[in-house]
């Protein structure tokens, strides 16, 4: 998951904002683009916060385009003219089309095991199929995005096979937007049946299908149309029945009026296609409730916002398996049996221990007589094995430091697991359940990218308030602990998703093979430590991330891993606002900082569509408290005139309809006017892409070359 967002809005949030004459255009950055000052006054609460770049929030502006061209003309100039940039993308292009490509999305169904692959012979990742044995070769292409649109800008968004995996509902968008309208395509041809459901998937609130037990049919998320202002149009989603051969626009009403405008919804019948298990989460803060539809048409509503239930799966025998957080921050695992949907009735069979359970989505995984529960320890992953009544099993045994990225339920018991390491491409190995044995399938990605000779160390920061924040360390054996070595640092640190263990591929391998070692901090706000190390990141507690982060980043250097010459850091999205408030609060630690797709002007987030479901995870300006918590850490705000900015690189996607790309223009102008040292502040804004998700091959690799040869030239990387 990452950060959610919409387009700009001109409401002022809490009290009336004052325009003040416009200043001269200037940029204290050399060869910046010269920026018109227009200040914006708003009072929030009785404090007067002026925006001085309030008129770059116009997307489609003439001004803003002809301002954003500018920008992308010298910072083109700039990429282009670094020596060696040329062979950077190169050798990425060989490492990454010489891989044999990732799985990811595993489905079964009888018979048969669907999957997407990105092959990096084509621009957009392809969903194909192929026998329980987990054997690509002997599966075939259903789908090629491809051949849809050869220009590469059409994407699968996600997919769902019918029960007997005759038929298969795909999502698609264009050219990274996340908008995504349901497709319906025949396995055996790979025909399109003709029908298309419009307004199912939009960014941050996404999107589902889940099929009738027969295949006539399925149930979907549906946004509003017509029949809502357009400024409701990306909330308010429902669930709708339509039913194959029919027009889209009868489609029946079945649940979600009283949902919450910010209502995140997520459809399940693959265990039991009799009953359908829908989750709604309240926007991104992690508050969840679960519905049952039976095949009667009623709908039972199992937990609510309030019973800190986080997570449920169904078994095929109609079982329910929850993880409940309530008094329980580490999650314990309740059990309600076939027919019952009053949570009071559930037993718990799992207590709570000293171990995590995953947050969200991927905590567990049921089949015919076992329950997986997924713990996370600081980042990488442990999956316990218990019997229906709860009895332990023993555990999946995973490599060190290792990731289970993906669980997908096999008939009988038997479990796929795809795996994440650092210096392993991923692959999936089949779980014996009764044997207790782990078996790599043939479903693998292979690698011109290799780490034989690399060390993963795993180490210990001390952040402000004493917290220990765990980090990862991966370098070349031998590499120097003198600060000699260039070090990318990275992190998330938020909505409580774990910065799990991920083969670190084509960036790592050339960063390594230049001298340079990889670290990933796995600070608070995220899920590395369970719901608690969330809640320690949120809302007004945010400014723990950012504090974690420098101590991180102060380890390495006090360690002598590397100095502050040598040390960039590299983040995206909620990422982005991690880059943006290192940059603004520590400037002397780093000598670069490149941000993809990110948030810095915290008091405008909530104005665009997608910024509303991220309230429960910032914080609204709306409340005094919160209001002060994000005007204390909002990067755009704590940009300091005369200040010696590292080196920065803000990349935006123009299509991007989770971060709005004003937000990295107005953080860009903002730098470029204030910057007191020799680095520059440099803007790219992609009319190619989006947030990231659906980006064409080609233009992803350009995007990498492009961040890399940054890095390269501001760190002395020869």
């Amino acid at each position: 998951m990452a950060f959610k967002s919409l387009a700009p809005a001109s409401v002022v949030i809490v009290a009336g904002m004052l325009a003040v004459a416009a200043g001269p255009a200037v940029a204290s950055d050399p060869g910046a683009p010269p920026t018109a000052v227009e200040p914006v006054v708003d009072d929030y609460h009785g404090t007067s916060v002026s925006d001085p770049y309030r008129w770059l929030e116009d997307n489609d502006g003439p001004r803003v385009r002809a301002w954003t061209d500018a920008e992308n003309q010298r910072t083109r100039a700039l990429l282009d003219a670094i020596p060696g940039r040329a062979a950077l993308r190169d050798r990425l292009a060989d490492l990454i089309t010489g891989a044999s490509g990732a799985w990811f999305e595993l489905e079964a169904r009888p018979g048969v095991l669907f999957a997407m692959h990105a092959d990096p012979k084509v621009q957009q990742p392809l969903l194909k199929v192929m026998g329980l044995d987990a054997d690509p070769a002997k599966g075939r292409v259903v789908l090629d995005p491809n051949k849809l649109d050869p220009s590469g800008g059409t994407t699968v968004d996600w997919y769902v096979p019918s029960p007997d995996g005759r038929r298969i509902a795909v999502s698609l968008s264009q050219r990274g937007s996340e908008e995504g309208t349901v497709h319906v395509f025949e396995t055996k041809t790979g025909k399109d049946i003709g029908e298309a459901v419009p307004r199912v998937q939009f960014p941050t609130g996404g999107g589902s299908v889940a099929w009738r037990a027969d295949g006539s049919g399925f149930w979907y998320t549906r946004y509003p149309g017509e029949e809502r202002p357009e400024a409701d149009r990306r909330f308010f989603q429902q669930i709708f029945y339509h039913r194959i051969g029919t027009d889209p626009a009868k489609d029946a009403y079945v649940l979600g009026r009283d949902f919450p405008k910010i209502a995140e919804t997520r459809l399940d019948n693959r265990a039991n296609g009799r009953l359908l298990l829908a989750e709604v989460k309240n926007g991104d803060g992690g508050e969840v409730m679960h519905f049952v539809l039976t095949e009667d048409g009623k709908a039972h509503q199992v937990t609510r916002f309030e019973d800190g239930v986080t997570d449920a799966t169904m078994a095929p025998e109609g079982t329910l398996y929850l993880v409940s957080r309530q008094g329980s921050p580490n999650g314990r695992v309740l059990e309600l049996a076939p027919g019952h949907y009053d949570l009071a009735d559930a037993k718990e069979i799992v207590p709570a221990g000293e171990l995590s359970i995953q947050p969200g989505e991927g905590a567990l995984a049921a089949t015919r007589g076992y329950v997986y529960v997924h713990y996370v320890v600081g980042g990488p992953s442990e999956v316990h094995v218990f019997d229906a009544s709860g009895r332990a099993r023993g555990k999946l045994p995973l490599p060190e430091v290792s990731a289970a990225r993906g669980l997908t339920p096999l008939p009988g018991g038997d479990l796929l697991v795809t795996i994440g390491t650092y210096t392993k491409p991923i692959y999936t190995a089949r779980f014996d359940a009764k044997a207790g044995s782990l078996t790599a399938t043939g479903i693998a990605m292979t690698s011109p990218a290799t780490f034989d000779d690399a060390e993963v160390l795993r180490a210990f920061a001390t952040s402000k308030d004493g917290t220990r924040v765990p980090f990862t360390i991966v370098r070349s054996k031998g590499t120097p602990q003198d600060g000699s070595a260039p070090a990318l640092l990275t992190g998330y640190g938020g909505y409580g998703i774990v910065y799990a263990p991920s083969f670190l591929a084509s960036r790592g391998r050339v960063w390594l093979e230049h001298g340079g070692i990889m670290v990933i901090a796995n600070i608070r706000g995220g899920g590395e430590y369970g719901d608690a190390w969330h809640l320690a990141g949120n809302l007004t507690k945010k400014q723990n991330v950012f504090d974690d982060f420098t101590a991180v980043a102060q380890a390495l250097i006090d360690e002598h891993y590397t100095t502050p010459m040598r040390l960039a850091i590299e983040g995206g999205s909620n990422g982005g606002l991690l880059m943006g408030a290192a940059l603004t609060q520590h400037p002397e630690l780093f000598r670069a900082v490149v941000s993809h797709v990110g948030i810095y002007d915290m008091l405008r987030v909530e104005l665009d569509p997608n910024g509303l479901f991220n309230v429960t995870e910032f914080g609204t300006v709306k409340d005094p408290d919160q209001f002060a918590a994000l005007y204390a850490y909002s990067p755009y705000h704590h940009v300091v005139d005369g200040t010696a900015y590292p080196a920065v690189l803000l990349m935006a996607g123009e299509h991007d309809g989770r971060v709005n790309p004003m937000q990295s223009r107005k953080m860009a102008a903002r730098l470029q006017a204030a910057t007191g040292s020799d680095q520059p502040v440099l803007l790219l804004t992609s009319a190619q892409s989006g947030h990231g998700m659906g980006t064409a091959l080609s233009v992803a690799i350009e995007q990498s070359a492009d961040s890399m040869a940054f890095l390269f030239d501001r760190l002395g990387i020869k």
